[in-house]
């Protein structure tokens, strides 16, 4: 009965072990990821571009990473030749403005 006991609580140690080792290396993984999206980021934008995207991080997350996304594959394919400026990122954030609706509410 001891022996069965002694055994259960190795294999939950290990089982433990195993779980922990696991989210180590999927959170290492993010890690690395988010490294690499930073470096291509701020290889392919201005200080000033940079700083917007910053900006609307704070403020939309969802949206920052849309166009994190969005600018990474774009550098990734090739199609990014130089440094995009501020400007040209508010023009890339007006396009991907007008595509959202707008609903409006009116009371009757």
């Amino acid at each position: 009965m001891g022996e069965d006991i002694e055994e259960l609580k190795r294999k939950k140690l290990e089982e433990l072990q195993r779980r922990l080792a696991e989210e180590s290396a999927r959170e290492e993984e993010r890690r690395q990821i988010e490294v690499q999206k930073r470096s291509i980021l701020m290889a392919i934008l201005t200080p000033e571009a940079r700083s917007r995207l910053a900006n609307i991080r704070l403020a939309k997350p969802e949206f920052a990473a849309q166009i994190e996304s969005l600018l990474i594959q774009l550098a990734q394919a090739g199609r990014i030749q130089q440094q995009i400026t501020d400007e040209q990122l508010k023009s890339i954030l007006a396009r991907l403005s007008e595509k959202k609706k707008e609903f409006r509410i009116r009371r009757i």
